[in-house]
């Protein structure tokens, strides 16, 4: 990419790095508002790129900028200094360019003004030192590596990690699974198994070629793989609970379901009724506590792709794991264990109940389903098959369920983990 933007591209970039370290979906909001909203395209396109390479390699610009700070610097001085190093070392910026607009950026604010030699000396001495050498294990938090490495070995977890660098394309699930052949040539893209369309066109999505005739949906591969376990049939009842962004919702109505969509947040809900009727399918959205949703109705499919730490998203939402603490991932099992024993109660004698998590922690996948049928006789694990709905090969376990690795498929994936359950009739 020839990077010649200036300053205000560099300081949108700059408040994107900041609104995703600063709590979970801030990265989203950011984006929509000043004043990344106010850049021209294609200065959009440099702030959002330079952003993302920053929070992709954090840990290795981290592990440089210690190297050369006496003490830690104010955050705001540390963030400018990541977006420096990012495109000193992985981007196409002239390199008086990437420290002149870190000088710049700082002498812009008051609380960072006073570092603005600081600034300068630790630019020039990164690049006196040259570039780093690749370390996987470096792109990670240390006390997350560790887990990885337990739960899944040195060899895997290296690879999980080296993956956190690499951009990932664009994953499409078309709305009628036939098109896919056809969607993929219009999109300059790839069919996956599934079917899933995969691209690496970039850009403003609106303007590709069916987006407007409501003819695929963005949803990564993995993501696609849950509904496709629960093989509605048209007219049976399915329900989605906590069903934003609405991926899954719109698979199910798509399949022929009568869907009722769940989610906590009515802005979220709002966002899954803009894209159902874009795609011109329908559904029942309700603002509820999948939890305590006070409704007697039981469902023949019942999907929960339940809140989680998102450690398996890294590849789009890199800032997930640097603003996940090992803290979180006991707190949201224990949401988890109530939201998946409500979702077993909505599941009607000889239905059947998909769970699934975006997280690489045992605790929120595998132990939740080991919980559940340990709790409940009247449900059994349904073995999930090789390749089944799309999964990659590598992902089916003894035990029947998936565990998908963002390195199982080549071009990457997200981190999953998927279940299938039948209920006693």
């Amino acid at each position: 990419m020839e990077t010649i933007e200036g300053l205000p591209a560099r300081q949108a970039a700059l408040e994107l790095v900041t609104a995703a370290l600063a709590r979970r979906g801030g990265l989203e909001e950011a984006l929509t508002r000043q004043p990344f909203s106010a850049l021209e395209p294609r200065e959009r396109l440099f702030a959002r790129a330079l952003a993302m390479t920053a929070l992709r390699r954090m840990g290795q610009i981290d592990r440089l900028l210690d190297a050369r700070l006496s003490k830690p610097p104010p955050e705001a001085v540390r963030q400018i200094l990541r977006l420096g190093a990012a495109q000193l070392f992985w981007m196409e910026a002239a390199d008086h360019a990437a420290v002149s607009t870190a000088v710049d950026m700082a002498a812009a604010r008051r609380e960072t003004r006073p570092f603005k030699g600081l600034v300068n000396g630790v630019l020039r001495g990164l690049l006196r030192d040259g570039a780093p050498a690749d370390d996987p294990e470096a792109l990670v938090p240390a006390w997350l590596y560790a887990r990885w490495r337990a739960a899944y070995g040195e060899a895997d977890a290296r690879a999980m990690a080296a993956a956190v660098a690499e951009e990932p394309a664009a994953d499409l699930t078309p709305k009628d699974p036939a098109g896919g052949e056809a969607l993929a040539q219009a999109l300059e893209g790839e069919v996956l198994p599934g079917p899933t369309v995969r691209t690496r066109l970039r850009g403003d999505l609106t303007a590709w070629p069916g987006f407007a005739e409501g003819a695929w949906w963005v949803q990564d591969a993995s993501s696609a793989i849950p509904a496709r376990l629960l093989a509605v049939a048209p007219g049976e009842t399915a329900a989605d609970l906590a069903a934003a962004p609405g991926g899954k919702t719109m698979q199910l109505a798509a399949a022929g379901a009568a869907v009722t969509a769940l989610d906590r947040s009515p802005a979220r809900l709002a966002r899954i009724r803009d894209n159902l009727e874009r795609v011109g399918l329908r559904a029942e959205t309700l603002a509820a506590d999948a939890a305590a949703w006070d409704d007697p109705r039981r469902f023949d499919a019942v999907l929960l792709d339940a809140p989680c730490t998102s450690t398996g998203a890294y590849r789009r939402h890199p800032d997930a794991l640097w603003t996940t603490r090992p803290s979180d991932i006991a707190g949201l099992a224990a949401a988890q264990a109530k939201l998946i024993a409500a979702a077993a109660d909505r599941v009607r004698p000889g239905g059947r109940l998909a769970y699934c998590v975006c997280s690489l922690e045992p605790e929120e996948g595998e132990a939740q389903v080991e919980a559940l049928l340990a709790a409940r006789d009247d449900f059994r694990l349904d073995p999930i098959a090789p390749g089944e709905g799309g999964a990659p090969e590598a992902s089916a376990t003894p035990k029947g369920w998936l565990r998908i690795l963002p390195h199982h498929r080549e071009g990457g994936t997200d981190g999953f983990f998927a279940a299938r359950m039948v209920r006693a009739g």
